[in-house]
């Protein structure tokens, strides 16, 4: 890639779906309440796979390229880009908010500009492995996938949930992963929760202001339709792993007597690939009883390491923040894999006190891996409902994982539940391919 010669320009839509660049203004991102000028190092193109999205309401807010001040385009919407996965954005769209604007829905909202023909966003590639690329999707050969599985398994509720509802309606990454026989499976299981987060993406009270984006598991599966289309997955598929606790369910723990079940019977059939599970890690006594019946790995989703702003967003039910971070430790005991699904909100991130909370609970649980993920939320709402009323000393998003790095050069980074060979083995370089 070229050496860039300057900022890329600012981009508007017209409301009608059409996108233009402003070439009197450059790009500029935002962190937390404030916009900064951005280094061009920061910029990489729009990977495949990203979209654009124009944000009603707002004006974006760019740098003058005469003047150099910064000030507002007046002639149309502000855009930001969704960057696919595997990519973690550093830079939040710099936008000024009308009084009367509605809520954004549920989706990451990254800075993006234009320059030489190009689309560019600020971001960093967090993940070799490309299991969720877009390019590695053949709808023939998915649905053929689909109509198979639901012959083979015409009885199960999860196999006809993952293939009407995540897979044909929601295009889920993960499912359509699962129905053309490869990498991480995915288990919904808990159609309940014990978090009442901001953000969640599966239930809004009708009071709020946004809509969630899925809809949610209404029935709790058996251990015998968890274990039917499961197992052969194990058997056959590369880099194998299943994993309970989906974006289209509660919280998984809620339902640990069925999973422990399933795990081991599972364990019965095939000691191959890595069982997960994906939760709020609530329940450290369930976690331990699920380690005791086989579980691999756990990813535990948290906004913060800092106690006061993952409560706020929680809002946990009947536990608090000290029981994640055991449950973190209940994987090291038992010599399991244990990550965070770290939301990564640029302003809140990087701030020096969150760094020091990351680096307390890294050395704390002797964590392996933080999954940088991008937060699918408004920003303006969650700064809101955070009461974060102004913006702290920021150090950079990707500043702060060279120095976390440095810090900590076994921890890994990525984005995607690494598979069992490439936990075991050369973790750079078995990947999926």
């Amino acid at each position: 890639m070229q050496e860039m010669k300057h900022s890329p320009y600012l981009l508007y839509s017209d409301g009608k779906g059409n996108i233009f660049e402003d070439q009197t203004l450059y790009a500029i991102g935002r962190a937390g309440w404030d916009a900064f000028p951005i280094e061009t190092e920061e910029w990489i193109p729009l990977p495949d796979g990203g979209s654009l999205y124009e944000l009603p309401g707002r004006k974006g807010i760019g740098i003058d390229v005469l003047t150099g001040d910064m000030r507002l385009c007046d002639k149309g919407w502000a855009v930001a880009a969704f960057i696919p996965p595997a990519h973690t954005g550093t830079f939040i769209a710099a936008f000024e908010t009308d009084p009367d604007a509605e809520t954004l829905p549920l989706f990451c909202y990254t800075a993006t500009g234009w320059y030489d023909n190009r689309f560019y966003v600020t971001a960093v590639r967090i993940e070799k492995d490309i299991r969720q690329e877009c390019a590695g999707y053949d709808p023939e050969k998915i649905e053929l996938g689909v109509e198979q599985m639901l012959e083979s398994y015409p009885n199960n509720r999860l196999v006809s949930h993952l293939a009407e509802t995540c897979c044909r309606t929601y295009t889920c990454p993960a499912a359509r992963n699962y129905f053309i026989g490869r990498w991480e499976c995915p288990i919904p299981t808990s159609p309940a929760c014990n978090s009442n987060c901001i953000g969640c993406i599966s239930f809004q009270p009708e009071s709020e202001t946004i809509t969630s984006p899925q809809d949610r598991l209404q029935f709790k599966p058996s251990p015998e339709e968890i274990v039917e289309f499961t197992v052969p997955h194990l058997m056959n598929a590369p880099y194998p792993i299943v994993s309970f606790g989906q974006g289209c369910e509660g919280e998984p723990l809620l339902m640990w007597e069925t999973i422990k079940v399933a795990i081991a019977e599972i364990r019965k059939h095939t000691s191959r690939g890595s069982i997960n599970i994906n939760t709020n890690g609530s329940m450290p006594k369930a976690v331990r009883a699920l380690c005791e019946a086989g579980l691999d790995s756990i990813r535990v989703s948290t906004n913060s390491a800092q106690k006061s702003w993952y409560e706020k967003y929680y809002r946990p039910n009947n536990y608090q923040f000290e029981d994640i971070v055991e449950s973190l430790k209940v994987l090291d005991e038992f010599g399991g894999w244990s990550s965070i699904n770290y939301f990564v909100f640029p302003g809140m991130t990087d701030t020096e006190a969150e760094y020091e909370a990351l680096r307390n609970l890294i050395r704390e649980t002797n964590l392996k891996m933080i999954q940088w993920r991008n937060f699918n939320i408004d920003p303006d709402w969650y700064l809101r409902k955070m009461e974060i009323t102004e913006t702290p000393e920021i150090m950079g998003i990707r500043n702060m994982m060279d120095m976390i790095r440095d810090e900590f050069p076994d921890l890994k980074f990525g984005y995607f539940n690494p598979p069992m060979e490439r936990i075991k083995g050369d973790y750079e370089r078995d990947f999926a391919h």
